[in-house]
């Protein structure tokens, strides 16, 4: 064996020292996860982030993969030459798109996840929001108003919805298993209508309700950025609504953090954006110190 494997091997077995307290501490939690973005659309980011699973799973953690899938929802649509809008970053969802939504999600983005899971030596099974009505949806309801006339009108986004109740009977039984839970974000209505709601919103839903340790949302950002353009490693709940407010959180990180901090006032220990661009961003954040992303703590 030479100098450099020799330092090389070294340099694992240290960081195998410096994780085994967090894996310790996490052992028995429950982590939902929000996969989607850059990391989704490569082939070995995906390999990468799959492996990663495994391994919470194996050290002890319930890991629950809640997908998205929006560009290749997109590219879809446009291969049927079916027209398609977006406001406030949600996608207006007609029935024709809705059959095209569901399709996609439920079944290539969400088999490819479960395929890779198990290439990597795990055990996954696929589920939608329909699957035992695990995700009770009702219409999402937005507003906005007139610049010229400042009235205010109701804006409809289709067959767009939000979480209204988790059937967190159906996640819990695989806490005791060796099976990872992977969900997509399809919702069904009180009268068997299908609902495409926004993946952050799905995962911080199944994680309120199951009482989740963690939210991990991927992101293609390094996280929240303050004034200076620098990282803020961590925030609680009311510095997090003042950045909001002062202007320092602004654009798609809004909602983001908005879901993030509904999580945490449901009992979620705490929620993280971290940066899917970045190799083991999930385990860089939960095993070792530094962390890799924003965290949204409770008061």
């Amino acid at each position: 064996m030479d100098e450099l494997t020799r330092d090389d091997f070294l340099h694992k077995a240290e960081t195998l020292a410096e994780a085994l307290p967090f894996m310790r501490r996490h052992a028995g939690s429950t982590f939902v996860i929000k996969y989607g973005g850059h990391a989704m659309g490569d082939t070995a980011a995906a390999q990468q982030f799959a492996a990663d699973v495994v391994l919470l799973k194996q050290v002890g953690i319930n890991p629950i993969v809640v997908h998205g899938g929006g560009p290749q929802i997109g590219q879809m649509l446009d291969r049927l030459k079916i027209q398609s809008s977006f406001i406030d970053g949600l996608r207006v969802t007609d029935a024709a798109t809705v059959e095209i939504v569901e399709m996609v999600l439920c079944g290539s983005i969400n088999k490819a996840i479960v395929s890779a899971i198990g290439d990597a030596g795990g055990m996954a099974i696929g589920l939608s929001g329909k699957d035992g009505r695990l995700i009770m949806a009702r219409k999402l309801r937005r507003t906005t108003r007139d610049p010229d006339s400042n009235i205010e009108k109701i804006l409809d986004l289709g067959f767009v919805g939000e979480p209204q109740q988790i059937n967190i009977e159906i996640l819990e039984s695989f806490e005791d298993s060796d099976v990872i839970p992977v969900v997509a974000p399809i919702g069904i209505g009180k009268n068997g209508e299908t609902y495409n709601i926004n993946a952050d919103t799905a995962a911080g839903a199944v994680a309120g309700a199951i009482g989740a340790t963690r939210l991990l949302l991927l992101t293609d950002v390094v996280g929240v950025l303050d004034k200076d353009k620098k990282l803020i490693p961590s925030l609680t709940a009311s510095q997090a609504r003042r950045l909001i407010a002062d202007g320092t959180i602004s654009g798609g990180m809004i909602p983001k953090i908005e879901t993030c901090l509904e999580a945490v006032d449901q009992g979620v220990d705490a929620a993280v954006i971290l940066d899917g661009r970045v190799p083991h961003a999930l385990l860089l954040e939960i095993f070792t110190a530094g962390g890799a992303g924003t965290m949204i703590l409770r008061e």
